[in-house]
């Protein structure tokens, strides 16, 4: 039913056996234990990437957590209405909760596979006999053989703790307690692991993160139930499964490590560039700042302000001439009151030239 899943999973553990063999023998029981390690890295080089997204994603899901409150507040007794705001949100946002879980989802089925293909070793339905010359999915019967003689510090890879006596006894020589003195430790040493990598994770978590009830809670429960989880685990298992655990767990706290540091420089690196683009568009202390243009002063078409002339409109005698030569019959001197009112009021905004009387006109 998922042979997709185991013949794969054989086939990256064959391919480690058979390099690390050709140099410390088919049969030595670190090289098949070396094999499980890097079938581990492997598959979790395969997974930088969508960790790597997985990070990015959790922090910007802490960016706007305050607006994922405000939709709680405001859509809290509508699920389906707060869904579809929640994916507008994320969407604007550019981020991918699915995205975020795909190296858990695809570790999993890892996981399943390598139980599966290392179990099928030791099949305890099948007589010892059958079961040394039946192939398991790419490994054929040498080399199922040669797992099953294969030994860690004198205990078989393909045992646990917790085994029945009548299929431990198909290992010649070999007791329960063998198998507690190298199961033991690396048990321990996966449940430290655990523990460290979660302490890891629940420290980069904002304060907001861990004063939600929810979120203090599963905080402790991967901070100690699942490394007890391991430990507790751990006699159920073949000493195989514990290697895969131990490697898996070193791994994990390794590229937490790693990847947090390198996302941390990038971030710092992004906010000197804006501090140092707003302190250069910035005044110095004591620089003025720039003057504004000055708007221009010409007045607009049609206004009645002063326009500045080019010369006079006329002269005084001119004038005089006019209001003399006028058939009305005044003097010289003044002007028609209705003809000069009409002439002054077609000139608007022009200075008028003052007339002279008639002691003026004498004294010339």
């Amino acid at each position: 039913m998922l042979n997709f899943i185991y013949y794969p999973v054989s086939a990256i553990l064959w391919f480690w056996h058979k390099a690390f063999g050709y140099v410390l023998g088919p049969e030595n029981g670190i090289a098949w234990a070396l094999a499980v390690v890097f079938l581990v890295f492997t598959l979790r080089t395969l997974l930088i990437k969508p960790f790597v997204s997985q990070v990015r994603s959790m922090r910007k899901m802490q960016e706007f957590a305050p607006e994922i409150q405000k939709l709680k507040k405001k859509y809290g007794n509508d699920r389906q209405k707060m869904a579809v705001e929640m994916q507008k949100l994320q969407t604007q946002h550019g981020v991918n909760p699915i995205a975020g879980c795909l190296p858990i989802f695809v570790q999993i089925p890892v996981f399943i596979g390598l139980f599966h293909v290392l179990k099928s070793f030791n099949r305890s339905f099948l007589s010892p006999e059958v079961n040394r010359n039946t192939a398991n999915y790419v490994f054929g019967p040498d080399e199922v053989q040669s797992f099953l003689d294969a030994r860690l510090f004198g205990a078989p890879l393909s045992a646990w703790i917790t085994q029945p006596a009548e299929q431990l006894d198909a290992f010649a020589g070999v007791t329960r307690l063998d198998i507690a003195l190298v199961a033991v430790p690396l048990m321990l040493l996966a449940g430290v692991l655990t523990h460290f990598t979660s302490r890891h994770s629940v420290a980069r978590q904002t304060e907001a993160q861990t004063g939600n009830p929810q979120a203090a809670i599963m905080n402790k429960v991967m901070l100690y139930l699942f490394p007890i989880g391991v430990v507790v685990g751990g006699p159920f298992f073949p000493l195989a499964i514990l290697i895969y655990w131990l490697s898996n767990n070193a791994w994990t706290l390794g590229q937490q490590y790693v990847i947090y540091r390198q996302i941390d420089a990038e971030e710092l690196e992004k906010k000197q560039e804006v501090i140092t683009r707003r302190s250069s568009s910035a005044p110095r202390p004591g620089q003025k700042p720039a003057a504004r243009p000055k708007r221009d002063a010409t007045p607009p078409i049609g206004s009645s302000g002063p326009v500045a002339s080019s010369g006079p409109v006329g002269s005084s005698d001119e004038v005089g001439r006019s209001g003399s030569s006028n058939g009305s019959g005044t003097r010289p001197g003044e002007g028609n009151g209705s003809s000069d009112g009409a002439e002054n009021a077609a000139i608007t905004g022009m200075v008028q030239p003052r007339t002279r009387g008639k002691k003026s006109k004498k004294r010339r």
